[in-house]
């Protein structure tokens, strides 16, 4: 997938890079970097920044081991004002780290050994995902993975097809509690509560744009396997219900008004935790690393498809005025 590095093709470009160091102007070398190069596509949003803070910081966190965010291709979702008004602030902000901005995915992936696409826009996901696959660059896709249950199916398919790792996953799965749920710490969770701020974007379905965030934490504690969605609507607040297929229930509740936050509560077989608070990207950006490393996706398909039927299926419950909707359904 990525070019092997041989000590010659290394040392030679490294001796050349050596003796023309006092006229550097950029703190992120290709040479230095070669094989740890990342490629970021979308500068629309947030996460592309912090993420290049994280990486590119004149004394990183050794655990990134060396890893850069060396190129960017800024665009970016097309119509969607709140994400294109942020492109030229952002990427003056990257630039200032080191990121060489290009013209196209293509000019991209000639310079990048990884790639994450941080398009902020899910619509745009699969036809981007595709071009990153051909290319055989192992992806991470920011969340939603997609705008729709069908073409994030797509995206797993295509990733196959051209046999490249990819995972996506919002920063909430990793924050405070959530792995130790997972590792055993209250037993076997018997159901689960979350809640984060639900904003709102005409172009995606109602939970993809920012209740994705709590449902990432439901799916997180809960696993895969929820079989009913049912939404409740009020005018500050919304609550999915889920059923899953052992007869646990969980809770989605998305504040619309009032404090906003994230967290939640689980119910496990020896203890109950409160889950949160949020602890930013550097968790996310850990694993991502880790999975560029060993090829792993950290998330399974099934779940990332879970949690996409669950908030495809909380759109028919609201068009059917609260109904209970079997996911078999969608």
């Amino acid at each position: 997938m990525n070019q092997k590095i041989t000590r010659r093709n290394f040392m030679g470009p490294l001796v050349m890079a050596g003796l023309s160091l006092p006229f550097a102007k950029s703190r992120v070398g290709s040479v230095t970097n070669a094989g740890k190069r990342i490629g970021i596509i979308g500068l629309d949003t947030s996460h592309s920044v912090a993420f290049t803070k994280s990486l590119n910081a004149d004394s990183p966190n050794p655990v990134y081991d060396g890893f850069k965010i060396v190129a960017a291709y800024p665009h970016g979702s097309k119509d969607i004002v709140s994400s294109t008004e942020r492109i030229p602030g952002y990427t003056e902000q990257v630039q200032k780290l080191g990121v060489e901005i290009v013209g196209s995915i293509q000019d991209l992936l000639h310079k990048v050994d990884f790639v994450m696409l941080e398009t902020n826009d899910g619509r745009l996901h699969l036809e981007q995902a595709i071009e990153i696959f051909k290319a055989g660059k192992t992806t991470f896709i920011d969340k939603p993975i997609a705008a729709s249950l069908k073409d994030a199916k797509s995206i797993f398919k295509e990733a196959k097809k051209y046999k490249v790792p990819v995972f996506s996953s919002s920063s909430l799965r990793y924050a405070t509690g959530m792995q130790e749920i997972k590792q055993g710490k209250i037993g076997a969770v018997s159901g689960a509560d979350t809640y984060s701020p639900m904003k709102f974007e005409k172009t995606h379905p109602d939970l993809f744009w920012y209740g994705i965030h709590g449902v990432e934490m439901l799916f997180t504690v809960m696993g895969p396997g929820c079989v009913s969605v049912q939404r409740t609507i009020s005018e500050e607040q919304e609550v999915c219900t889920g059923i899953w297929d052992d007869g646990r229930i969980g809770t989605f509740r998305g504040i619309k008004s009032g404090k906003q936050d994230y967290g939640g509560i689980a119910y496990g077989k020896s203890g109950i935790l409160h889950l949160g608070p949020y602890n930013g990207y550097d968790p996310l950006l850990i694993k991502i690393i880790e999975f560029f490393k060993s090829g792993i996706p950290p998330v399974d398909e099934r779940e990332t498809l879970a949690i996409m039927a669950f908030m495809e299926a909380a759109d028919v419950s609201k068009n059917a005025k609260g109904a209970r909707v079997e996911l078999a359904q969608i």
